[in-house]
This record gives C-alpha cells, structure tokens and sequence, in this order.
C-alpha cells in the first residue's frame, strides 16, 4: 500500500503545474527518501507507516490543488508534521524527511 501511496504522489507532483521545475523535482527526491523511510518503519510499525504515507498524500494533494484551501492545507501540513512526533530517535531520518518536505510544500505560498 505504501508503494502505491507514494507513486499517487509522485504522479500528482508530476502533473501540478503550480510549481516550479525546480520544486518538483526537489520533492521527488523528498519523495523517493521517504519511501525508503517508510518502507523501513513499516517492518515495525505498518500502521504508523500507513499513516505517515497517507498524511504525505494528503498534504500533496492539499498543496497541489487548482484552488488549494490555505486551512486545510495548513491542517494537513500540521498533521503530517505531527505523524513523526516520538521518532526522532528511533528513526530520526524519517523525521528529518518528513520535516523538509513540509518546509518545502510551505514554502509554495499557499
């Protein structure tokens, strides 16, 4: 499910045309590290990695929309910073990831 989660994403990053090239392909590579994060987390905790994924997904979609709600999108930011409380350390690159692709998605000025 998490594989599926994150290539939703990529192919939402892909086609939003709201952000620059340069973003993009910043938050691709985000992307791909938070796979192998979650991926790794998932051995031990499937359902906090579901969630994790899922909260990614959501943000994403939030930050990619054509007319992006700046409420929603800051409480899904929020909850996706949230998801890696009490990780930082057991996975602290998970929460480092998680913590650069939430300053980059608020960074879209939305």
């Amino acid at each position: 499910m998490i594989r599926e989660t994150i290539a939703q994403i990529e192919k939402r990053l892909q086609n939003a045309s709201s952000m620059s090239e340069q973003t993009r392909l910043e938050l691709l590579g985000l992307l791909g590290t938070l796979r192998q994060e979650v991926t790794e987390l998932s051995k031990t905790d499937a359902d906090r990695a579901e969630r994790i994924a899922g909260l990614a997904d959501t943000t994403t979609e939030h930050a990619t929309s054509s007319s992006p709600d700046p409420d929603s999108f800051k409480d899904s930011l929020d909850s996706f910073a949230g998801s890696v409380d009490g990780f930082e350390n057991s996975h602290p690159n998970l929460v480092q990831i998680v913590n650069r692709i939430c300053t980059t998605l608020s960074n879209l000025g939305i």
